[in-house]
């Protein structure tokens, strides 16, 4: 009998025999998924013989109807896409998502014990192709749960842009009154070493046990699978490519670490909250064009030129916020053409100077490159804002202020991105 995908097989090659999933073919290789949970590619010309251990079940699991626990908070989980709540089907090779309340408790059984659930999906796109109406559309549909009066929200979301979403709910929503927490993982459901379960549980229970309003991020604090952090969503950012931690909360202590193992949360850097809570309000998103470019050495004017039709752009400048606009040598000419561009560009396109460090703060007054930077208009001048947020910051600004008022408001603290001190924290 020939294996197909899915099946448990040993596959024998000349001085060792291999354990695993058979996974999809792809061209001249063979893939299975190892117990550890990852996949290993074979050139099927060294494969002696493929034997089946036993047959992929097709018989899909039933899932027992959720029912609602008076004492537990009511919570929404809002679906976007992303691998957190998803199993890899090996026939198909492709992704099954687990959406509904009854299937998230099914696979993350804890959940019954910590909230009720509310589960719905709003949308299925890879972070990556997010632009600003999908922001606008997770805001309208967490608007809609916050008037039906839940404790929180959570959002599942692919951990690629994240930080970019959490970056513009917490500018969308205004007057926000319940904690809204961004989670996702970076290893998917059916890996031995995923980080999905720990993450969503976690972000229940913070939301469970806290009133903490705002817009949140919840992913691992390290390698292993006890505590998660609870981060800031404007400064937070993804500091690499596949740990399981690589959310980091930058200038800024983390809000809280919640203890997946004894389900508690310690509360370490609480922002302030109005007594107040008003009506939330939304402040979308427009078309709007920004741009972001980093400064590197050899830089030439057309680079900053090409932006000239944008309505903003972030410069990821090096050290304090500097680009090469002085001319020193006969090698360095095209530094003063790219003066003169940045010149031209301010007066039409909002130009803002952020740093490529990520952690500290700009200052355009220590050094003459930065104060010539000043004088032509760049604007940022301060900030310990990171460039992602300062990305969306901006778009924002230009989505709801004439040019003249944002250039007023990008240096001024309207949501807790700009710290009146950058804290003592430096994790990577």
């Amino acid at each position: 009998m020939e294996a197909k995908a899915g099946d448990a097989v040993e596959i024998k090659l000349k001085d060792e025999s291999i354990n695993g999933i058979l996974m999809p073919e792809e061209t001249d290789f063979s893939f299975i998924k190892l117990d550890n949970g990852y996949n290993l590619g074979i050139k099927k010309r060294n494969i002696k013989s493929i034997n089946i251990i036993s047959k992929k079940k097709t018989k899909e699991g039933k899932f027992s109807k959720v029912k609602k626990n008076k004492k537990l908070p009511d919570i929404t989980i809002l679906h976007t896409g992303g691998t957190i709540a998803s199993k890899v089907d090996y026939k198909t090779g492709g992704v099954l998502a687990q959406f509904k309340p009854e299937e998230l408790v099914g696979m993350f059984p804890e959940l019954g014990d910590i909230v009720n659930i509310k589960s719905r999906l709003i949308g299925n796109i890879m972070s990556e192709n997010m632009v600003f109406e999908h922001y606008n559309l997770i805001a309208k549909e967490i608007k809609k749960e916050v008037e039906k009066g839940v404790k929180g929200i959570i959002v599942t979301h692919g951990t690629d842009t994240m930080h970019y979403t959490s970056a513009a709910l917490s500018f969308i929503l205004e007057d926000l009154s319940v904690p809204v927490v961004l989670v996702g993982a970076q290893r998917s459901s059916d890996r031995g070493s995923s980080d999905a379960a720990v993450n969503l549980i976690s972000a229940c229970i913070f939301v469970a046990n806290t009133a903490i309003a705002g817009v949140t991020i919840c992913m691992h604090e390290n390698q292993e699978d006890d505590k998660c952090l609870i981060i800031d969503g404007l400064n937070s950012r993804k500091m690499h490519t596949s740990r399981r931690d690589a959310f980091r909360p930058i200038n800024k202590n983390p809000i809280a670490k919640v203890n997946y193992k004894n389900k508690k949360v310690e509360l370490i850097n609480i922002p302030k909250i109005k007594n107040q809570k008003p009506k939330l309000k939304l402040r979308l998103f427009k078309d709007v064009k920004v741009g972001l470019i980093k400064s590197k050495p050899g830089m030439y004017a057309e680079e900053f030129n090409s932006y000239k039709n944008f309505d903003g752009l972030i410069i990821e400048g090096t050290g304090l916020g500097h680009i090469p606009v002085l001319e020193s040598d006969k090698f360095t000419k095209e530094n003063k053409k790219i003066l003169n561009t940045i010149k031209e560009l301010c007066k039409k396109t909002v130009t803002v100077m952020t740093s490529q460090t990520i952690y500290g703060r700009v200052n355009l007054n220590v050094y003459s490159s930065g104060r010539l930077l000043s004088e032509a208009g760049v604007l940022g001048n301060y900030c310990d804002t990171t460039p992602e947020t300062s990305y969306i910051k901006l778009a924002w600004l230009l989505s709801n202020y004439p040019k003249k008022e944002v250039q007023k408001l990008y240096s001024k603290n309207l949501r807790g991105e700009v710290s009146e001190r950058s804290e003592n924290i430096f994790l990577i």
